[in-house]
């Protein structure tokens, strides 16, 4: 078995698109356009320290040739572990730092993970998409609001459209799911069934703690630090999918306690679907 590190940065060039800088010993480091370029094989492991969605498919051919892809949990603690070793500030010392990282910092990727992440990132781009444009819409005047009501409503068609693929998907990649949506009582919620599977697909029902769950999605009171240090466990975009998920379970717009309730329900029943 082969350890490969990666890292993923821009060109130097001119700053447009990525590449891939490698290394198995810390010492002899390759370029690569794509992770499928990297000469890795089954059995062996590679580690990087992000997975850029425009990258998916390389990531999954490595996959498909029984390589596993770690990639960092927090991209924060590249930077510190960086610092502590003073190593430079650059793509080579961003490698070894990844090097110098206990491997329960990584979380293992799989294709079903992938697939259903650049899914659900398009869904987020064209759901911020349409915040902005309605933003926009509430301060115009009546005719100008004419003219941006159409474009509002063909992106909320393709938003729909997306959310389907998504819930489809979903039920079929994570058995749980279709279970979650009856128990829950959402089925005629489309906006809730895709906001579930936002949760199932990031977040690690059954082996995180409720502690852990409960940062992840920021269902607690914040802390305030002034240690540049200080960093914490907290995913914006999965507060936002549990809140839409809760307007869907309530029917109604819920309090921060509703929501966590509402999660630790799912990990209940969702232990409760996992053998063993």
């Amino acid at each position: 078995m082969i350890r490969y590190y990666a890292d993923v940065h821009r060109r130097a060039r001119n700053g447009e698109g990525l590449r891939i800088t490698y290394t198995t010993d810390g010492v002899t480091f390759r370029n690569a356009d794509s992770f499928a370029d990297i000469p890795a094989e089954h059995g062996d492991r590679v580690f990087v320290d992000t997975l850029p969605v425009q990258h998916t498919d390389g990531a999954i051919e490595l996959l498909r040739r029984g390589v596993e892809v770690y990639y960092l949990r927090r991209l924060t603690l590249l930077k510190k572990v960086r610092e502590e070793n003073k190593l430079p500030k650059s793509t080579r010392g961003d490698i070894k730092a990844l090097m110098n990282i206990e491997e329960r910092w990584f979380r293992r990727a799989s294709a079903d993970f992938l697939i259903m992440r650049r899914m659900i990132l398009t869904y987020r781009t064209m759901m911020k998409t349409r915040q902005q444009l309605f933003n926009k819409y509430k301060a115009l005047s009546e005719s100008e609001r004419n003219v941006l009501k159409p474009a509002i409503k063909s992106l909320e068609g393709q938003m729909d459209e997306v959310a389907r693929m998504i819930v489809e998907e979903t039920g079929k990649r994570y058995p749980a799911y279709n279970i979650l949506i009856r128990e829950l009582g959402i089925s005629d919620s489309l906006a809730g069934r895709e906001a579930l599977a936002e949760l199932l697909v990031y977040a690690d029902f059954v082996d995180s703690p409720l502690r852990g769950l409960k940062k992840l999605m920021g269902l607690y009171k914040s802390i305030r630090s002034s240690k540049r240090e200080h960093w914490r466990l907290y995913d914006g975009k999965l507060h936002q999918a549990a809140s839409r998920l809760a307007i869907a379970y309530y029917r109604m717009t819920p309090n921060g306690r509703q929501c966590w309730e509402l999660v630790k329900q799912i990990k209940q029943l969702v232990t409760a679907q996992t053998p063993g």
